[in-house]
């Protein structure tokens, strides 16, 4: 019985309760992506027009993307409080929202409805933060994968919560927007005491790498089996039955990686641990920042013609010249030169991270992809329905679906660029900002089966910035602030919303409804005084409603993509002394 006591302490202490704790966190926080489907409810339920639907998106990526706050008290308040705060945005903002949309409230001025809708997605920022700073800080040499993993999460939640509402069979729409202010805040006050940072730099183990093959595969498993039901349910008519066992089955996979700290713990023998680093300790500043001074020599000392030797000979000649440079400084020789501010790869405050040119880079990089991206999400259920299809809720899941695979492939794909090549990892962010221009180019020319390349490639390539950024910055900025750069980058999507789609996409959008209603009027021989019906007036048909849009944004996703290269040039260097000679 004391050793059963023992192990179950160690459970709830595993780094691995702690990393699947947190996935089921991020599960219910990706609430803005069901931004798409919920915005048709409250279009219809309060009369709005396009331009006020694309006010209420953009308070909702605001609140997604305004995350100081968070990051802030994520290093003072103990995680379980960071999450619980979110837990009681969101219950009470959306909460409010589905009273008004139910009318079971009067109706409120559309400010009103922004501010709930701000307050109910902020809750998101800090179940994030709360899930990413734990899970970094444990899994320090794993930061690609845990990112992508956890983000992967988040944006499959969309699709997660849909087919929980699917399964309840709820009487009217606007019972999902009463799902999403219930549904998260019940699971996350359930699991907040269980995400935080546990040591997890002394867990380490050779049985690592088969975990995080494991967690892999029931992500594919998960994204497979939910597009397969995305489609049964589209091509044919399910009873209730059915799909309340089909979304018991997603449950279960959901559930299903809790195995692994279970294995390791209370079904495994004795266990070699290995060490890892995670932060420098106190007593370890001192020799870690003279350890820096003397790279900085040895970037000052040698020649030139050092950068154009072969690989193992420049970091011999680069070794040799560093141990001289020490024995100097030692004996007083050589005076090492102090300086102000950290280097790249060393720990940043945020304040120090916002005058470096390659911070800057990578967030207007993401303003201008990201922001694209975003504007893709929050419209598809006005795209689709202009195309003329009339379940909405099946491409918004999809490019969920396709958003959580896509950041699973985003930290796989390029934490093995880092390790294997120690080459920079924003090469990656770079290539999917070209997928992603050629993407938006294909419906911007109206090419056949737009809408689906559209959710299948935006969905990816959305996903792959946010597993990859994340990672990136903790790799050139450090983990010490990684809470306050992380929530500072977020506010690049709603950045770029706010003039994509809160001014572009819907300022063309009415303009091509307005004239559609015009040409139907003088075609029906009743000139140009008849009032405007209101349905035809708030409601464009065909691709030309977003084609100009997504046309300007395919150019802007060019010009992230030469934003990202210069990054990439940039810390070469850096990564090379991060990462070492590239492996074999």
């Amino acid at each position: 019985m004391v050793q059963f006591s023992e192990k179950f302490k160690s459970f709830l202490n595993d780094r691995w309760l702690v990393f699947v704790a947190s996935m089921w966190v991020m599960s219910c926080s990706g609430i803005g992506y069901l931004f798409g489907s919920i915005s048709p409810v409250i279009k219809s339920g309060m009369g709005y027009n396009q331009r006020q639907i694309a006010m209420l998106g953009v308070a909702k990526d605001l609140g997604d993307a305004i995350g100081f706050l968070a990051g802030i008290l994520s290093e003072i308040l103990p995680i379980w409080a960071v999450l619980f705060i979110g837990v009681i945005q969101n219950f009470v903002g959306y909460g409010l929202v589905w009273l008004i949309v139910a009318h079971k409230l009067p109706a409120l001025p559309l400010w009103v409805l922004c501010v709930l809708i701000f307050i109910g997605t902020n809750g998101e920022t800090y179940f994030n933060t709360g899930a990413l700073v734990s899970c970094v800080q444990n899994f320090p040499k794993n930061r690609g994968p845990i990112v992508g993993i956890l983000k992967g999460f988040a944006g499959l939640s969309g699709a997660i919560l849909t087919q929980v509402y699917a399964m309840f069979n709820f009487p009217d729409q606007a019972s999902l927007v009463f799902m999403v202010a219930v549904g998260p805040s019940i699971v996350i006050t359930a699991v907040m005491f269980l995400v935080r940072p546990v040591g997890g730099h002394k867990q380490v183990r050779p049985s690592d790498h088969s975990s995080f093959l494991f967690t892999y595969s029931i992500c594919v498993i998960l994204a497979s089996y939910l597009l397969a039901v995305l489609l049964l349910q589209d091509l044919s008519s399910l009873n209730e039955n059915v799909i309340t066992l089909l979304t018991i089955v997603l449950l279960i996979l959901i559930v299903l990686p809790v195995i692994i700290p279970v294995l390791l713990v209370f079904f495994s023998g004795p266990r070699p641990v290995l060490e890892e680093s995670l932060l420098p300790e106190p007593e370890k500043q001192e020799s870690s920042r003279m350890g820096s001074f003397i790279l900085s020599e040895v970037e000052d000392e040698k020649s030139t013609d050092v950068d154009t030797l072969p690989p193992s000979e420049r970091q011999k000649r680069i070794a040799h010249l560093q141990a001289k440079l020490f024995q100097a400084a030692a004996d007083g020789a050589v005076r090492v030169k102090r300086r102000k501010g950290p280097r790249r790869g060393e720990d940043f405050t945020l304040s120090q991270a916002l005058v470096k040119a390659d911070f800057w880079l990578i967030f207007i990089s993401l303003v201008l992809a990201s922001g694209s991206g975003l504007t893709v999400i929050d419209n598809l259920g006005q795209m689709s329905q202009s195309l003329g299809y009339a379940n909405t809720h099946i491409f918004v899941s999809m490019i969920s679906i396709w958003n959580f695979l896509g950041r699973i492939a985003g930290g796989y794909f390029s934490e093995n660029i880092v390790k294997h090549y120690a080459y920079p990892r924003p090469v990656a962010m770079a290539v999917v900002q070209v997928v992603m221009a050629f993407a938006l180019f294909f419906y911007a020319m109206g090419w056949p089966g737009s809408i689906y390349v559209v959710s299948v490639v935006i969905g990816l390539c959305y996903g792959a910035h946010w597993a990859i950024v994340p990672a990136a910055v903790s790799e050139l900025f450090g983990l010490k602030s990684f809470g306050a750069l992380y929530n500072f980058l977020t506010l690049a999507s709603p950045a770029g919303s706010l003039i994509f789609s809160g001014v572009i996409a819907s300022g063309i959008y009415d303009y091509q409804a307005k004239q559609q209603h015009e040409h139907r009027v003088q075609g029906s021989g009743l000139g140009l005084g008849v009032p405007l019906i209101k349905d035809d007036y708030l409601t464009c048909y065909g691709s030309i409603c977003y084609s100009l849009t997504m046309g300007i944004m395919s150019g802007l996703c060019i010009i992230a993509f030469i934003l990202s290269l210069i990054v990439v040039h940039r810390t070469k260097r850096v990564y090379a002394q991060i990462y070492g000679k590239p492996q074999a």
